[in-house]
């Protein structure tokens, strides 16, 4: 019988996920998707190339599984940092950072180059998923726009416009002063966009 992991079965299969879904991000960096197979993620991970298929029927749905464990940590991770923030404009400076990290935080970060990785089917869900992160945005617009911080606006139409200029901004990877203007700037334009007040630098 294999050897468990941790105080009980529950706590067995969490943390067997969580090494499957370590392993899988440090050879995606390594080699891309495509250049592992479950296999070596098993090797990589510790457990037996069994153990994987207890949890995930293929490598898709290992690389669904890590997806949607990161974006969920990463949501409530967010949320809890917006808690303290009374200011809509000051939360949604918060959202922008966030989003500008977005990509130093997933291994895979949802975009255009799961397209080549992920089925039809599997994308829809990925994309529930980063539908809770598209609703701290739309909550943030909203309260700023019956405070008064934010003018009037169709949220259907602003929400995606505001994510759609995130997930496309290319900053520097090295922390210093270009990735802090280059951070500064994106904050500035969404801020503007979306009709808040924004002093012009003197």
């Amino acid at each position: 019988m294999p050897k468990i992991i941790g105080g009980s079965l529950h706590e067995h299969r969490e943390q067997t996920r969580l090494r499957l879904f370590t392993a899988l991000s440090t050879l995606m960096a390594e080699r891309g998707f495509d250049g592992i197979t479950l296999a070596d993620i098993a090797a990589a991970a510790g457990v037996g190339r069994t153990a994987v298929y207890n949890h995930f029927p293929d490598k898709e749905a290992l690389l669904l599984g890590f997806i949607t464990h990161e974006t969920e940590q990463y949501a409530a991770g967010l949320q809890a940092s917006l808690d303290d923030i009374d200011d809509p404009v000051e939360q949604l400076r918060a959202y922008v950072r966030a989003q500008a990290s977005l990509t130093r935080v997933f291994h895979v970060a949802p975009g255009p180059e799961l397209r080549s990785v992920l089925s039809r089917g599997a994308q829809a869900r990925v994309r529930e998923h980063v539908g809770v992160v598209e609703q701290i945005l739309r909550r943030i617009l909203a309260a700023g726009i019956a405070s008064g911080a934010f003018p009037a606006q169709d949220l259907d139409t602003t929400v995606p416009l505001v994510n759609a200029c995130l997930s496309g901004r290319n900053l520097p990877d090295v922390d210093g002063p270009d990735r802090e203007r280059a951070v500064g700037q994106t904050e500035t334009f969404v801020l503007r966009a979306v009709g808040a007040v924004v002093p012009v630098p003197a």
